[in-house]
């Protein structure tokens, strides 16, 4: 695999974890409240790329756990 394949599956991954960690902190808070909804209604895709704002609030935090 070269270095362009490999950076795109990165990128990818990485997108998708986001938009993984997004659903999953919706429905938790869903939940709190007791509402029953469906996470993938309220994705907000455009062209298939999280909204910018997503990135920095849905992103791995720089905290490390001891």
């Amino acid at each position: 695999m070269n270095t362009e394949n490999q950076a795109r599956a990165l990128m990818m991954r990485h997108n998708h974890a986001i938009k993984n960690r997004q659903a999953t902190m919706l429905n938790r808070a869903a939940a709190e409240i007791g509402l029953d909804i469906d996470g993938s209604e309220y994705s907000g895709k455009i062209q298939g790329k999280a909204h910018s704002s997503f990135r920095t609030s849905y992103d791995r935090s720089n905290a490390s756990l001891s």
